[in-house]
């Protein structure tokens, strides 16, 4: 009776270390956004800093691409604070699905020890 039990958490354990091989990789790339979308924040926070002091009326150059386009100081805020907005929504969607994945690894090591005190046993 014990040997289709062992065989089917022998089955489950090595689903989830190949689901936990993807995990991993998921993690470093959620990791490696998260900070990208860290400097984003961080960037467009210093700029609006530094043109917040300028005069309402100021026109400036902003690059798209490879062209410059003179807006007024009122839509670049708008543009930095929505590009804050956004990244702060993606940081926290990547760091809720981070912690739903990693809990993939909690589940392989409770498989584990199932089978090990089978084994045991």
């Amino acid at each position: 009776m014990a040997a289709p039990v062992d065989l089917e958490l022998k089955k489950a354990f090595s689903e989830l270390q190949v689901k936990m091989i993807d995990t991993q990789q998921k993690a470093k790339m959620a990791d490696l956004q998260i900070d990208q979308l860290t400097r984003l924040h961080k960037h467009a926070k210093l700029t609006h800093a530094e043109i917040a002091s300028l005069p309402d009326n100021t026109r400036l150059y902003e690059g798209v691409g490879r062209m410059f386009i003179l807006q007024s100081k009122e839509e670049i805020n708008n543009q930095l604070t929505d590009k804050q907005k956004t990244a702060d929504e993606k940081i926290k969607e990547l760091e809720k699905k981070l912690y739903l994945e990693r809990s993939v690894k909690d589940a392989e090591d409770n498989i584990r020890e199932m089978l090990l005190s089978r084994r045991a046993h």
